[in-house]
């Protein structure tokens, strides 16, 4: 069993709930949205809704559909095009989790079977084209040119992201440069559209559209640091999925960038050996992690986000003060100190 590295010394008390907080704002519109997914998720073909609810529903946590909903709430929009908007996003991003979870050839989703292990890899890549479709079904009933524009211009990068994650795979000479260019692409991109499109329903200007794009941005750089940390530090139960997936799986995350950058030439035979070629040992991912801890680079990592979260909540300060806004900042927070 690898060792666990807790990082709770740094958390701030407001984090925890901070979650619950957003939740409890846009209740009433999450109820909806929840609403739309269930609706656009039917089809004549049983298997799509089956497989496409068993993903929905195994314990996402809907923060970017949330973005999208706080967003609109914080620029004061009185409509209900947010509802369908947050609903879209939440399909993309749902279709690029089955679509990951195929290349990946992983067998679990926060801590359930994945789609692809119960249904078989044709499945679940078919089922998120279908979900991907209805995504684009949602932003052409929207009527919104602009709209249409940030969320295609999102799906887009993201699969270029997950192109460029998959030339990276088992590089172990991979430059922060890729690192993050990969980052802002695979999931920081649909947090910055999630929360940009809240502005423009509301049709604010550019300036506040730009802020909340901004926001997403950085928010979505900060999480994913803070998730390829945890994957060397947490326990399954709360991770979602067992310690070490990327490691097994040859993924090159800052964690692994930074002991690479610092360690002597024997580290550099020993990362070689179990992320480029994948010929991988009993207690090779312990001595990963102990090389980790041993230059600091899962602390530095976390201090990273916390950068990235820093200049998320730099991002709203035009913004009036409201519980939203509030709930948006503890939300960075949430991110960076979550335990799961």
């Amino acid at each position: 069993m690898a060792v666990v590295i807790d990082f709770k010394g740094q958390r701030r008390e407001n984090a925890i709930p901070a979650l619950d907080r957003m939740s409890a704002l846009v209740a009433e519109d999450l109820v909806k949205v929840n609403q739309v997914i269930v609706n656009k998720m039917d089809s004549p073909v049983p298997l799509i809704p089956q497989l496409a609810g068993h993903i929905i529903a195994s314990g996402g946590k809907r923060l970017r559909p949330m973005l999208t909903l706080a967003a609109a709430k914080m620029c004061g929009y009185q409509g209900d095009r947010q509802i369908s908007l947050a609903a879209c996003v939440e399909f993309i991003h749902t279709a690029t989790l089955l679509h990951d979870d195929v290349v990946d050839a992983s067998d679990l989703r926060r801590g359930a079977d994945s789609a692809n292990a119960v249904w078989g890899n044709q499945a679940s890549v078919l089922v998120g084209d279908f979900l991907f479709s209805r995504a684009f079904q949602l932003m052409v009933q929207d009527g919104s040119l602009n709209v249409l524009r940030i969320l295609s211009e999102a799906s887009a990068t993201i699969a270029e992201g997950e192109v460029m994650q998959l030339l990276t795979a088992n590089d172990t000479e991979t430059q922060e440069a890729a690192y993050f260019a990969v980052i802002r692409a695979k999931t920081a991109k649909l947090f910055a559209a999630a929360a940009e499109i809240g502005a423009v329903v509301a049709e604010r200007p550019e300036s506040e559209q730009e802020a909340l794009e901004s926001y997403g941005m950085n928010f979505g750089i900060a999480f994913q640091i803070v998730d390829d940390a945890l994957d060397y530090s947490a326990e399954q139960a709360k991770l979602g999925k067992t310690i070490g997936d990327d490691f097994r799986e040859g993924k090159i995350t800052l964690p692994v960038i930074l002991s690479w950058l610092r360690g002597d030439d024997a580290e550099r035979v020993f990362w070689r050996r179990t992320l480029a070629d994948l010929e991988q040992e009993d207690g090779d991912l312990e001595h990963a992690i102990a090389l980790m801890n041993s230059h600091s680079a899962l602390s530095d990592s976390i201090e990273r986000a916390r950068h990235y979260g820093a200049t998320a909540k730099d991002s709203l300060g035009i913004f009036s003060e409201s519980p939203v806004k509030q709930s948006m900042t503890g939300l960075v927070d949430f991110c960076i100190d979550r335990a799961y």
